[in-house]
């Protein structure tokens, strides 16, 4: 929009209080600071929610991988071959064998619930997801035959276990005797506790060398399943169509999206609802622009008159008071991206603050999944919310600038 010098000068006059406008300046400063705040509430909620789906997706799939081949039965016999075919698959990365099961842990009479996870040791050292998030030990020692395993924090923390503790993983699948199945009971050696920070596998996984978990539930030379990782996980079900094919009825192929289905369609609608329930936000605050244009046009008729009468027209009045409410609409968004970024930057440190003020824990990780609150800002989301926040204020300025536009000087200046 293109103001003359004039237009400018009269546009600077009308955005400051005049003598008796106290109460408009006031309306247009709170209508300000709600475009602000609103603006500000939709950069950090989309912000920690695209926190939230990045670390989880990274945690999860790190862990599990962007697709499993899995056997009937939990068994896959023939995974070296299943694993070179997936290998070979254009668009794969790493088909790994894996090996997933449920037991119990028992530790100086503490007893818990582990999911047994069974990989190859330099797999074991080389997966992003465990390697550098070691709080104790060392990865290194599990080696084949060692005797060595690594555990959850939240494990360690349950079981009182630390390194160099041994812990007896139990086995329902043990021998059988004439008087039923005995569980198979087997020590093992705490080397590593790490800390992912997905609360669900911290209190539960524990990470072993494949070969020991193939010994500890008797499953022979074969494994549970091959995890494969992908360079586009949004086509993973399109690269493994032909290994689902080639192997149906021996193994069933299933992504990330299907593993973990109920949780990321939970969070894209809570995205989605959570965006429009704080849009209204700035849906009020435009409201407020509206109201405090319509005054001010109201307070200024004798100076529309007038200088409809010295040659301004109606196109110069509408651009006045349209750019008035857009230039109260862009400092409230400019301050609103600013707030926004400021919390989202100190977002943990304010957490703690108000759990200590409080004395309430605001950010259980057993509740929340993950132990820190997230943030991943998107370029295209936030600039979706400047022009949402922009495009709001733009419109709520038309009826009052089209009222500017249209007063009448002979009748506003009759009685002059």
């Amino acid at each position: 929009m293109i103001l003359s010098r004039y237009e400018r000068m009269i546009a600077k006059r009308y955005l400051l209080p005049g003598k008796g406008e106290g109460f408009i300046f006031l309306v247009a400063s709170i209508s300000l600071i709600a475009v602000m705040l609103g603006v500000a509430a939709l950069i950090i909620v989309m912000s920690v929610m695209n926190g939230f789906r990045a670390e989880l997706f990274d945690k999860i799939v790190g862990l599990n991988g962007h697709a499993v081949i899995q056997g009937y039965g939990g068994r896959l016999p023939d995974w070296r071959e299943i694993a070179d075919q997936a290998r070979r698959t254009p668009g794969v990365t790493s088909a790994v064998p894996l090996i997933d099961q449920p037991l119990m842990a028992s530790y100086e009479g503490r007893v818990e619930g582990v999911l047994i996870h069974g990989m190859r040791a330099e797999d074991i050292v080389h997966n992003p997801t465990i390697d550098g998030k070691v709080t104790a030990g060392s990865l290194g020692a599990l080696k084949p035959g060692s005797g060595n395993i690594a555990i959850g924090a939240r494990l360690a923390e349950q079981l009182g276990a630390t390194v160099g503790g041994d812990i007896s993983l139990i086995s329902p699948d043990g021998n059988t005797t004439p008087f039923g199945t005995v569980p198979r009971i087997v020590s093992y050696k705490v080397a590593a506790i790490f800390e992912i920070g997905v609360y669900d596998y911290d209190k539960a996984y524990v990470v072993m060398p494949i070969e020991d978990a193939q010994t500890l539930l008797g499953m022979g030379d074969t494994v549970g399943m091959v995890q494969v990782q992908t360079d586009d996980p949004d086509r993973v079900d399109q690269m493994l169509s032909p290994i689902a094919q080639r192997y149906a009825g021996q193994a069933v192929v299933t992504d990330w999206r299907s593993l973990n289905a109920s949780l990321f369609e939970a969070l894209q609608v809570e995205r989605v609802v959570m965006f429009w329930i704080l849009s209204l936000i700035i849906l009020v605050a435009a409201f407020n622009i509206l109201s405090s244009l319509i005054m001010l046009v109201r307070a200024k008729t004798r100076d529309i008159a007038i200088l409809r009468t010295m040659g301004a027209s109606r196109s110069a009045m509408l651009r006045i008071f349209m750019t008035v409410g857009v230039t109260i609409g862009s400092l409230g968004i400019l301050a609103g991206m600013v707030l926004g970024f400021v919390v989202l930057y100190f977002r943990q440190s304010l957490v703690n603050g108000i759990q200590y003020l409080t004395g309430q824990n605001l950010w259980d990780p057993s509740i929340r999944f993950i132990t820190e609150l997230p943030s991943k800002p998107s370029p295209f989301e936030v600039a979706a919310i400047v022009g949402l926040a922009l495009g709001s204020c733009f419109l709520f300025t038309l009826y009052p600038a089209w009222k500017a536009a249209s007063t009448d000087p002979v009748q506003v200046l009759r009685y002059e």
